[in-house]
């Protein structure tokens, strides 16, 4: 028992056989056990060639964490933040949304089913580095095409496992998101603590510019036959919907993650993505039925050319955000931003839907909120965060608008709130 427990810490299925015993008293070894102990060498092989790669990871207030490096080599800074998701991760390297952060897993096991070309949620990876506890070595999944190792190594992402990332998150939960320094290459740790004290944090940045497409696209691609099936929880009213290309949309990109067009189309709908910098005038140019704000990085505050074109589109289309664009939603309509103390980010936040006294399990992405006090009379808040009483969405009470902090077409789940998709489809059908 205790090989085969040996094995399965190292991800390979295998169960020693009870009889008879791996060798013999006359040295014989039974050819299970053989082919055990081969696995066992090329996994202690694997694993020490991993652990000969050494990084660190220093933060802002002097503390390190050492571990081994995966993925690419080099030295990146950034806000080192936490999510809590159990799966996902492949949609997690790939939103738009984490550019300029560290990521810090909470599961402990990362890339367990590997990495496929189907799930990804924008054309390359934005954020700056990947904090896990342990580096799944040997990946198992039917759709797996590679490693989570070389994924992040083929796109130039530094990888760090092997430290406490319970200890990590406990710091930051005490003491907020803070800029941090990972390294393979520089192993000092004065030095990693001062660059970090020297490398900008991420608020008053425009870190949307970096992620954003330069030119306008169509999208034709709907929702995958995976999430489209009728038996997946609250999809019946969308997944057999027919293309109606008198419906169109504009999504403004700010870092948009791909799901969204594809349930944007799904809904039957003409999809046309812009640039986050494109004005009213340039929008309105394409005759939309309505207008959609995509979600993206850092502090939604420098965005001036967004708040703009927000304020010139409203009233005139009707308009739906989400994350960053309910932020900027709210900028727009007069309302006033702050950053929270270590963000949300996760699949598990609780929200509170007022108009029905729903509470939806809800993914979300983000470390900035709309300040409740703040709100002009003419929005109401409609959702709130059960954990700590944020705005999580909002309702313009004159013209056709709404946001939603959180993320409805979260590819990896849940799924709760995917209705906010129909309810713009039928605001663009009375308009």
């Amino acid at each position: 028992m205790t090989l085969g427990l040996l094995l399965l810490d190292r991800g390979l299925h295998y169960k020693p056989p009870r009889s008879p015993p791996p060798c013999r008293q006359d040295g014989a070894c039974h050819p299970l056990a053989m082919g055990a102990v081969r696995l066992t060498l090329t996994a202690d092989k694997v694993r020490a060639e991993t652990m000969s790669r050494p990084a660190k990871l220093a933060l802002v207030d002097g503390t390190v964490f050492e571990g081994r490096a995966f993925g690419a080599d080099g030295e990146v800074y950034g806000e080192v933040c936490f999510n809590t998701s159990l799966t996902g991760y492949q949609e997690i390297l790939t939103d738009p949304s984490y550019c300029g952060q560290i990521v810090t897993m909470t599961y402990p096991l990362i890339g367990n089913y590997g990495v496929n070309l189907a799930d990804v949620e924008s054309k390359g990876l934005s954020l700056r580095g990947f904090v896990v506890k342990e580096l799944c070595q040997h990946e198992s999944n039917y759709r797996s095409d590679k490693s989570l190792d070389r994924y992040l190594a083929e796109a130039g992402v530094i990888g760090l496992e092997g430290i406490d990332t319970r200890a990590l998150v406990r710091h930051i939960r005490k003491l907020g998101a803070m800029t941090g320094v990972l390294s393979t290459v520089d192993l000092d740790n004065e030095s990693l603590i001062a660059k970090a004290r020297k490398s900008p944090d991420l608020v008053g940045i425009d870190l949307v510019k970096e992620v954003m497409p330069t030119t306008a696209n169509g999208w034709a691609t709907g929702l995958d036959a995976l999430v489209r099936d009728p038996i997946v929880p609250g999809y019946e009213g969308i997944h057999d919907l027919a293309p109606n290309d008198a419906l169109h949309v504009v999504a403004i990109d700010y870092g948009m993650k791909w799901n969204i067009p594809r349930h944007l189309r799904q809904l039957g709908c003409k999809v046309t993505i812009v640039p986050g910098t494109w004005n009213a005038s340039q929008i309105l140019e394409l005759k939309p039925s309505g207008v959609f704000l995509s979600n993206g990085p850092g502090d939604p505050r420098p965005l001036d050319y967004a708040i703009s074109t927000i304020q010139g589109l409203l009233g005139k289309v009707p308009v739906f955000g989400i994350c960053l664009g309910h932020q900027l939603m709210g900028l727009a309509c007069g309302a006033e931003i702050y950053k929270l103390r270590f963000g949300h980010r996760g699949a598990n936040q609780p929200v509170l839907n007022k108009d029905n006294g729903r509470v939806e399990i809800t993914s979300q992405n983000h470390g900035f909120a709309l300040k409740t006090e703040t709100m002009p009379s003419n929005v109401e808040v409609t959702h709130i965060n059960l954990n700590d009483q944020t705005v999580e969405g909002i309702r313009h009470r004159e013209y056709p608008a709404f946001a939603v902090q959180y993320h409805p077409e979260a590819s990896a789940g849940p799924h709760d709130s995917h209705y906010l998709f129909g309810q713009f489809r039928e605001l663009m059908m009375k308009s």
